[in-house]
């Protein structure tokens, strides 16, 4: 959990708007579909009108959550895992509307790195008391852009590697359906596993490796838990650079469970860095941010301190 000082909470009520809520009801495959009007309720107790958007897709949800925070939203609030969460950060970021995120999904890496309860009621708990109190407190967040100049913001991980290849063969496979398809494409990409070449420049300092793991930190975790940078701190204007450099097959499968723990980091073919700039570029990657699918390599990403303000 992330201290919290006297420093990080602002001075007199938030803006007065109402509460927006963008909600997944498949999140976590849909475990939590009953939970959300108790959580809409426990979000109406902090006196606010709430409003539940509308969206029946991932580009629908965040064109509603671009809308609301344009018409005026006092805060905003995501339900879900970190695809809820990423979709919503890409209306909050840069804004002064305050944010919460309450883990209602089968990845909740954003929201209990940034310090919120595991369990959604109590979350919403946190949420409705800093509404309430007018009190929000800044966290940093990435920003990505493209070679085109595309631009999109993460909260949680940036995957550029072997995780990222894993994601793209997954979602082009139709069959078969649930997690069995991700379990196959990875024993497919173990298959043809094979170091890439890739280049950083780190705050415009070169670095030309050969990598299978390749991750750019905001905060510690992606996956539903794997701690990939395990160092990575929201509030210290840096981030993380896990490289894991020419891994085979066998290495790979026993370095994998260490994630969990961050004790991969300790191998000696594991490689990290903190920079406020990282220009990342490789042949033939897409890459996935909060766990979902973002811009192709190269990109150039950059810590933008206090991007956020949450509901804390």
């Amino acid at each position: 959990m992330l201290p919290v000082t006297a420093d990080d909470h602002s001075p007199g009520p938030l803006a007065g708007g109402p509460v927006a809520v963008l909600a997944n009801p498949t999140a976590g495959r849909g475990r939590r579909r009953s939970l959300l009007p108790r959580l809409l309720d426990g979000l109406a107790t902090a006196g606010r009108p709430v409003r539940l958007l509308s969206a029946s897709s991932p580009t629908e949800a965040e064109a509603a959550c671009r809308a609301a925070v344009t018409d005026g939203a006092g805060a905003l609030v995501a339900i879900g895992g970190d695809g809820t969460v990423h979709r919503a950060l890409q209306a909050a970021a840069g804004t002064a509307v305050p944010f919460g995120a309450v883990p209602a999904g089968t990845g909740n890496d954003f929201a209990v790195d940034t310090g919120f309860p595991a369990d959604p009621l109590a979350a919403v708990a946190v949420i409705a008391d800093a509404l309430r109190a007018g009190r929000s407190r800044p966290v940093d967040l990435a920003r990505m852009t493209d070679a085109d100049g595309a631009e999109r913001w993460y909260g949680a991980v940036l995957a550029a590697g072997f995780d990222a290849i894993v994601n793209e063969r997954a979602n082009r496979m139709r069959w078969p359906r649930g997690p069995r398809r991700y379990d196959l494409a990875i024993l497919v990409e173990l298959a043809r596993l094979r170091p890439r070449r890739y280049t950083l420049r780190l705050d415009g300092v070169p670095h030309e490796l050969d990598a299978v793991l390749v991750a750019v930190g905001n905060c510690p975790s992606y996956g539903g838990g794997m701690r990939i940078c395990p160092g990575a701190d929201p509030t210290d204007g840096l981030l993380d650079v896990v490289v894991g450099g020419r891994i085979d097959r066998r290495t790979l499968i026993r370095i994998k469970p260490r994630i969990y723990q961050g004790s991969h980091v300790d191998h000696p073919l594991v490689r990290s860095y903190r920079a406020r700039t990282v220009e990342l570029s490789a042949e033939g990657i897409t890459t996935y941010a909060d766990g979902e699918r973002s811009l192709a390599l190269p990109v150039t990403v950059s810590v933008v301190p206090g991007a956020l303000r949450l509901l804390r």
